[in-house]
């Protein structure tokens, strides 16, 4: 089958989902599929204000039509909620193609830790887009509840998985630094709370493994801690499995990819017990799960680190990605597309109307 995946998140960013589609994709082509994926780096685009990691594709509606046109996809996804993705799914109603979406990032958090948008706005955006689909991909069993509570009615489950073979445990002695270690790893960005982490009292040594636009900060006021800035593949690997636990501060991820990273290196999780992290790690089995983060950091000392490397490895990437294409839906282009969005677009109408007058609780607290 021919599938087109259409993402604003893609290399050289550093991030869950820019693996996790990398990841998929490589997979679908492993099972026979021709994969076409649309990225920023296929039309001119400009940095991201407050973070030029992400890049913003310009005006790419006519050039997504013709890469639509050009491959003719026998099913069609769109990843992200950004100028990419908009411009797909503008050409999809307009064509009548079907096509299905996932849920990455808590986009209404994100924004209300940068800006005072009200969370109510943002989740109006966020159904309005992906109600459109015919099946809005989420990764775990918490954020399908989460979004169904806001009103979002077409969920189905996308797990993720982990490179097990290159995640795996390294000798300890990697890292010559005062033990315990404890390592964050991922983007340094406001939304990941690093700050709590930083702050947590710890006898031993913190190491932050990532770059973003919060790094001057943090290094400047937390001379006590290591940043190693961007690790990648076994790199990345030997510098998390040499770590005694990892600490995961974000109260925002959808999932947090890199905690299967960490337990298939055999390194135990402490974080909050909110979405994500609850999904993913099995609270005094392969990590801890705390109110209170130190307290967590503490208890994962004593986790076993077999057992951590046990639960990853049931978590391969094959099983994630035919999850992925099962959900997946053929492209049908009606005969009549004007027709189509014309009734699609009235639809689309109606439902914003009773979406603002509903008394449904899981409308009306937006």
């Amino acid at each position: 089958m021919k599938i087109m995946i259409v993402t604003d998140a893609w290399f050289p960013q550093t991030n869950g989902v820019v693996s996790t589609l990398a990841q998929t994709a490589a997979w679908l082509g492993r099972f026979g599929h021709e994969v076409r994926i649309i990225t920023p780096r296929d039309f001119h685009s400009v940095a991201c204000p407050t973070y030029p990691e992400i890049r913003l594709s310009l005006l790419p509606y006519k050039k997504m039509k013709r890469s639509i046109l050009a491959f003719s996809p026998q099913a069609l996804h769109i990843a992200t909620e950004g100028p990419l993705g908009l411009s797909a799914r503008r050409y999809c109603l307009r064509s009548g193609m079907r096509f299905t979406t996932s849920y990455h990032t808590q986009f209404p958090q994100y924004l209300r830790a940068r800006f005072p948008i009200p969370l109510g706005a943002s989740f109006r955006a966020m159904r309005w887009f992906h109600r459109a689909a015919v099946r809005c991909m989420v990764s775990t069993a918490s954020v399908r509840h989460d979004l169904a509570a806001q009103g979002f009615e077409n969920l189905a489950t996308w797990r993720r998985g982990v490179d097990t073979e290159t995640f795996k445990p390294y000798p300890k002695d990697f890292l010559s630094m005062p033990r315990p270690i404890a390592a964050y790893v991922g983007r340094v960005a406001v939304e990941k709370n690093i700050d709590v982490f930083l702050k947590m009292p710890w006898t031993g040594s913190k190491i932050v493994i990532g770059d973003g636009p919060e790094r001057a900060r943090l290094e400047k006021q937390y001379p006590h801690a290591t940043f190693i800035g961007y690790r990648f593949g076994e790199d990345l690997a030997m510098h998390l499995a040499a770590a005694d636990i990892m600490v995961f501060p974000s109260r925002t991820d959808t999932f947090g990819l890199v905690n299967l990273e960490a337990m298939a290196c055999g390194v135990p999780v402490a974080a909050y017990p909110v979405t994500g992290p609850i999904d993913v790690i099995e609270d005094g089995v392969t990590g801890a799960l705390d109110v209170n983060l130190a307290a967590a950091a503490r208890r994962a000392l004593d986790i076993d680190p077999n057992a951590c490397r046990e639960r990853a490895l049931k978590s391969g990437w094959d099983v994630c990605s035919r999850e992925f294409e099962s959900n997946l839906e053929r492209c049908e282009i009606p005969a009549q597309p004007k027709l189509i969005l014309a009734s699609r677009l009235v639809r689309e109408s109606a439902l914003d109307s009773a979406s603002s007058s509903s008394t449904r609780p899981s409308r009306t607290r937006l």
